[in-house]
């Protein structure tokens, strides 16, 4: 008996034109292009997640380190006395503090940089 693959192929193919809505012209009417286009879309969109956590950690990092040299410490050193007073703040938090409230962030510089 001779298979006839309509609903399983139809179905397949209108999830991938489904997903490739807004894309401009074939990419989104015709089910080649659109499926090749939908796959490297989805491959960037995997890889620039990643990329995306790394870019705001730099930028934390650079954010902290402007508002710790303005406090006389160093990155590092600021870094190192955090983890010396047990103070469990993350880089996106002290990020926040550096911009928003910089006599807050002065106060843990203070208690950072005090010797133990």
């Amino acid at each position: 008996m001779r298979v006839k693959r309509g609903f399983k192929a139809r179905h397949r193919r209108q999830k991938v034109l489904k997903l490739a809505r807004g894309f401009r012209g074939g990419r989104s009417k015709l089910f080649r292009t659109a499926a090749g286009t939908l796959d490297r879309a989805l491959r960037y969109a995997y890889r620039d997640r990643k990329a995306r956590k790394r870019d705001f950690r730099a930028l934390w990092i650079t954010r902290i380190n402007a508002a710790v040299r303005m406090n006389n410490l160093s990155y590092s050193k600021f870094i190192h006395g955090l983890k010396q007073a047990n103070v469990e703040l993350d880089r996106k938090v002290l990020a926040e503090l550096a911009v928003s409230d910089p006599t807050g962030f002065a106060h843990i510089a203070k208690l950072v940089s005090r010797p133990a």
